[in-house]
């Protein structure tokens, strides 16, 4: 009887146990302590830091460093041309000031630069050396490319589409994220339009896997043995798993955020572009439903995510849920309250039945 997973070249090229990477869920998701876990465990953690300052990057990945001695990856959003009028902003921030009334709160106009300096950011990257670095939303230039191979790390970059697979490897990433149409978050597209990218996870990831070398790691909606069972026969060698994760004791997420995902049935989530300006799939919620009919306003990421950031600051203070994005996965219903250690074990144990009774 096989007591161990097979190698794959995700395990042997990031040195972890598992062919598990807890997804780089932006937002205070991805705790310290949720990403020693994983990685103690035998996966890898990732720190989704597209919204901290260079000073709570290095905080964090200090945090991180005193808790585990295993390697864990750092994620960032890759900046995108954005543009609004002031007259634009001002409709948005009425609508959506309208549509959280019962917030009772004055939705401020924001002020440029809508999100922090991906150059100080990547800096901090660099500076700390780290072993392994992820990116969604487009490419990093080749001046961050070359410094990143200069200090050894590893790129992971996102894809929803072969074409953007193709880019990747090209740009001499070293693994490529296959994000299917199941998967919680912000889709990572950057060639075309996100709707017009929405694959079912197996089906990208095999189509992916016929046109590229490098490896390839599944995302989609993958929340138990089966699931992870099921894409490395279609062609990964990992799978990134985020929803399952953020039930965990160590996540950071809000508590009725957490009940929300234990108390979801199938089919409760929905793809919007209303709290941040980018597609991304969530557990639908008042917020999401008002604003489909108001859809031509909703502005570029991220001055839309600026927009909206007050309300859901506020939502999460007064315990508002239906005005909280609630990212997830269609596979939200399989959510579990355990500490990560044991959901790997979890994973593990049922793993290994599956490949030895295959």
């Amino acid at each position: 009887m096989q007591q161990s997973w097979p190698n794959t070249k995700i395990t042997e090229s990031l040195k972890i146990h598992f062919p598990i990477i807890q997804a780089p869920m932006a937002g205070g998701a991805t705790t310290p302590e949720l990403i020693a876990a994983v990685s103690n465990a035998g996966g890898l953690g990732s720190l989704g830091a597209g919204y901290m300052t260079p000073y709570e990057i290095r905080n964090t990945i200090k945090q991180v460093r005193e808790l585990t001695d295993k390697p864990f990856c750092v994620n960032l959003f890759i900046p995108e041309r954005h543009q609004a009028t002031n007259d634009q902003i001002e409709i948005s921030r009425k609508i959506i000031q309208e549509a959280c009334h019962e917030l009772d709160i004055h939705i401020n106009t924001p002020k440029p630069p809508y999100a922090p300096s991906f150059e100080e950011q990547m800096n901090v990257i660099l500076e700390e050396k780290f072993p392994v670095f992820s990116f969604t939303f487009g490419i990093p230039d080749v001046k961050w490319i070359e410094a990143l191979k200069k200090n050894g790390t590893l790129l992971i970059g996102t894809a929803t589409s072969v074409e953007e697979a193709i880019i990747l490897e090209k740009h001499s990433v070293d693994v490529v994220v296959a994000q299917g149409s199941e998967a919680g978050g912000h889709r990572g597209t950057f060639i075309g339009k996100a709707e017009e990218s929405l694959t079912n996870i197996s089906l990208l990831v095999s189509l992916i896997d016929k046109h590229i070398k490098i490896p390839v790691i599944a995302a989609g909606a993958v929340m138990d043995a089966k699931g992870i069972y099921t894409e490395m026969r279609s062609g990964a060698s990992a799978v990134q798993m985020g929803t399952a994760f953020l039930c965990c004791s160590e996540s950071g997420i809000h508590p009725l955020y957490k009940q929300s995902l234990l108390n979801a049935k199938q089919n409760t989530t929905a793809l919007t572009r209303a709290f941040s300006g980018k597609l991304a799939r969530g557990l639908v919620n008042k917020f999401i439903v008002r604003m489909k009919s108001h859809e031509d306003t909703i502005l570029d990421y991220p001055i839309q995510n600026a927009l909206t950031s007050i309300m859901r600051k506020e939502a999460g203070r007064k315990n508002f849920i239906d005005f909280m994005s609630m990212w997830a996965g269609e596979g939200a219903h399989l959510c579990k309250a355990l500490p990560a250690s044991q959901l790997i074990q979890e994973l593990n144990d049922k793993m290994l039945a599956l490949i030895n009774n295959r």
